[in-house]
């Protein structure tokens, strides 16, 4: 299988499987986007006279071709082929000779992975923020179903003031929203096309950079062509930061419902068929899937650190250090976005024990209420709370349900500000649904 870097020697056996690693598997999944960007290659090498209008039809027949092997899965990359980029070439110069050697005039292997994992990125993030905006919407289901259902609020861990099972969701809820906006930002940076940056210095011919972008839909192209390739990894690294918001908000929620599902609180049960069993102990449902989420919130944070690792130190220019930093991306992505569907799943079906958690809202939670109470009065907070930590065991349960649904201010128990919650998941989910419709537009347009 002939090399795109060959010429002329056989490279040592050991040192090409070496140098391969896991790129040949890792590179399966970014074949359509490979495709993609060699058909806006070939049609802005036609634009500028490098190829004849018939070579591009051809080219793009080829490319068909390959696209449709691979949803066959019979378009198989192997270790001997190095990477996609090798495989696709291969197959068209098995298939056109001479015009398949012409593609990659004015092109790297390094603009070349760099648009490829652009692309796949892009449309890796939107899927997971639709399925991110999908469990924000269970989420604000689940709140507005429990806002008048009563919760011990925890501080160290200790039961400390009224709170409501409404409260603890839609905290989780807002706090997701804000990793939306995190995630855009790492979209909008990721939506760059860095092709004609070629090796990271551009080439000697008429290039139309700004038409190659526009045809594979990116925001912009990505001007500094030595940036280009130098912000490989960084990139990588913006969006794994941002997705570990998430799993660093799942994570947290996982750990609550771990608690509050054992038997000694018994605040939430999980569906018996969420739950794993033990292959010793006849009587074990395990909230494995909880667990799960919390181990692989470890998994994202050192990815994260993998790849700034990878990147810290490196010159200028193009590094093969760059090969390193795909694998923890493209799993990255997969990792959360699994995550999230799991989530969805789990919050769409946890059952709420009312009973219990009401039981739970013992005397001394109240604590703070009286000391408020006092101060209506006239005594000053310090005393109040001094008359009150002194006589807590005079302290007397209050009607639980009036009690959060009369704290009214922004964001309080009987305030949870639910509306603007929805309009605001309304909105990212419109923002979404109209970045996906245009990236499929810009893609059908270029298999035509």
């Amino acid at each position: 299988m002939a090399k795109l870097w060959e010429k002329g020697y056989i490279l040592n056996e050991e040192i090409e499987n070496f140098t391969v690693g896991d790129d040949f598997l890792l590179d399966q999944k970014l074949v359509k986007m490979d495709v993609l960007g060699s058909i806006a290659h070939a049609m802005m090498l036609t634009k500028i006279g490098i190829l004849s209008e018939d070579e591009l039809a051809k080219l793009k027949g080829i490319f068909k071709e390959i696209l449709r092997l691979f949803d066959e899965g019979k378009f198989v990359i192997y270790i001997e082929d190095e990477d996609v980029h090798t495989k696709v070439e291969n197959h068209l110069t098995d298939r056109l000779g001479d015009l398949g050697k012409k593609l990659h005039t004015a092109r790297s292997r390094n603009d070349q992975v760099i648009v490829d994992l652009r692309l796949y990125t892009k449309e890796k993030l939107l899927e997971i923020l639709k399925n991110i905006l999908n469990l924000c919407l269970t989420l604000w289901e689940f709140s507005n179903k429990n806002k008048g259902v009563i919760m011990p609020g925890r501080t160290h861990t200790q039961p400390a003031m009224p709170s409501s099972v409404g409260l603890w969701a839609s905290a989780l809820l807002e706090s997701i929203l804000d990793d939306i906006l995190v995630i855009k930002t790492a979209y909008n940076i990721n939506n760059q096309c860095p092709l004609g940056s070629a090796a990271s210095y551009g080439v000697p011919l008429d290039i139309d950079r700004q038409y190659t972008s526009d045809l594979l839909g990116f925001e912009k192209v990505q001007n500094n062509v030595l940036y280009a390739n130098n912000s490989r990894g960084k990139t990588e690294s913006i969006v794994l930061f941002s997705l570990s918001q998430v799993m660093l908000d799942l994570s947290k929620v996982a750990s609550d419902i771990i608690l509050f599902n054992t038997r000694e609180f018994n605040y939430f049960n999980l569906p018996q068929e969420f739950c794993c069993g033990s292959s010793i102990m006849p009587q074990k449902r395990n909230p494995a899937v909880m667990e799960l989420i919390r181990a692989k919130t470890s998994t994202i944070l050192s990815y994260l650190f993998q790849v700034t690792s990878i990147i810290e130190a490196l010159p200028s220019g193009y590094n093969r250090d760059f090969q390193e930093t795909k694998a923890p991306l493209l799993k990255g992505m997969d990792i959360v976005d699994s995550s999230i569907k799991v989530c969805d799943l789990v919050f769409s079906q946890l059952k709420v024990n009312e009973d219990v958690l009401e039981k739970s809202c013992t005397p001394e939670i109240f604590a703070t209420d009286r000391a408020l109470d006092l101060v209506k009065k006239g005594m000053p907070f310090r005393d109040a709370y001094r008359e009150v930590a002194l006589n807590l065991d005079k302290i007397e349960t209050a009607e639980c349900k009036m009690n959060i649904l009369s704290r009214k201010h922004i964001g309080a128990t009987g305030n949870l500000g639910l509306t603007g919650v929805k309009e605001q998941i309304k909105t990212e989910m419109d923002w979404v649904e109209i970045e996906i419709k245009n990236f499929n537009q810009k893609i059908l347009a270029l298999q035509e």
